[in-house]
């Protein structure tokens, strides 16, 4: 027996449906950043992420050569598809980065890269044709700290210091096979402490925006759990007649998506499953507002008011005035172009009646 719809159905419930096919057909796009020393395993641990190769053609240096190396700026990008899904991922390397024996400054070509980002996007924003904007900007900020050491080192710290207010800053602790579970316990403990105390700011987990019980327990999961230990490998090894990734030791195996070995699963579903959306929403609507405000008001001083902490909610803009004059601009743009259409159209009416004069009077 078919249905027959109600007669208080009208059909914006179908809004989501409409939303979730025109993203589809569009497509996704992501870029995400990874930051840290070398040998620190970032580049397997994305391809393990994506289940994609990257970095199959990269050079790995040598040791003389990092000496002296400065920090470079290398972006790859892949399309991705999955269930018919499409996804630009554009992953944003940091070579050279904490090899130097003076680190001093070495964040600086990264902080110009981020606010390049942010000021062509705001150019791109600012001008007639915004349908087809490409966003470049950081999403997420994968930052590798190492495991030989008792904590954050000081670049470690400035690094963040000086890109909290301009990426999602997501901690990872590399290549946690070296340490045993006390030692990843501890040295998380250690990680968080020093993070608040120097009054970092990394990314936050929303909270209150769901009512399902699961993700809000998958929430204080995720939150418990950074900065995330992960192992990172492209390898496949047999297990109990079992295919997995992960490193073959003489005294064992540690599996990569084994979460009793790592945080591995648990950084891949915040990254992609769970989160990837509220990370790119924090990126324009708080990372992004903060760069737009403070260009209108080097331009045109307009008061502004933020509040102390970073939420979706600190950048309030008290007059309005700035955006009327944005307006008025593009309208007095549009205004002269019309003009000059309709200039260049009568110099060709014109032109054509002397044409038809000049044709007349040889008949």
């Amino acid at each position: 027996m078919s249905k027959t719809p109600s007669t208080n159905y009208v059909g914006f419930a179908t809004l989501p449906d409409q939303v979730h096919r025109k993203s589809v057909k569009k497509g996704f796009e992501f870029t995400l950043m990874v930051v840290g020393e070398s040998g620190l395993g970032k580049s397997t641990l994305v391809n393990s992420l994506f289940l994609t190769d990257l970095y199959s053609d990269k050079a790995i240096p040598s040791a003389e050569e990092r000496i002296n190396k400065t920090v470079d700026i290398e972006r790859s990008s892949v399309d991705i598809e999955e269930c018919g899904v499409k996804l630009r991922l554009t992953v944003v390397d940091t070579p050279g980065f904490g090899d130097q024996l003076n680190g001093l400054n070495s964040w600086q070509p990264i902080v110009k890269y981020v606010d390049d980002q942010f000021n062509q996007y705001y150019r791109d924003e600012s001008g007639l044709n915004r349908k087809n904007i490409i966003d470049n900007r950081i999403h997420c900020c994968l930052y590798f700290i190492s495991p030989y050491g008792h904590g954050l080192r000081p670049i470690d710290v400035q690094f963040m210091k000086a890109l909290h207010k301009k990426v999602n800053i997501v901690p990872v602790i590399a290549k946690a096979d070296c340490l045993t579970k006390t030692e990843v316990k501890i040295l998380k403990s250690k990680i968080i402490d020093e993070i608040e105390e120097h009054d970092i700011t990394i990314y936050q987990f929303p909270e209150g925006e769901s009512d399902d019980e699961e993700f809000k327990q998958q929430n204080l999961e995720l939150k418990g759990s950074i900065p995330f230990a992960v192992i990172g490998s492209n390898t496949t090894i047999d297990v109990n007649g079992k295919k997995v990734r992960g490193r073959l030791y003489p005294w064992g195996i540690t599996e990569v998506e084994n979460p009793a070995h790592c945080d591995f699963g648990m950084l891949r579903n915040m990254l992609i499953r769970t989160h990837m959306q509220d990370l790119k929403e924090v990126t324009g609507d708080v990372h992004y507002e903060n760069y737009r405000l403070q260009c209108i008001k080097s331009d045109n001083a307009t008061p502004v008011k933020r509040t102390g902490r970073m939420k979706r909610e600190s950048v309030i803009i008290e007059e309005n005035n700035e955006k009327d004059r944005m307006l008025l601009e593009k309208e007095e743009e549009l205004k002269k172009m019309q003009e000059m259409l309709k200039k260049m159209q009568a110099q060709m009416d014109q032109q054509n009646q002397n044409q038809n004069r000049s044709t007349t009077g040889i008949v």
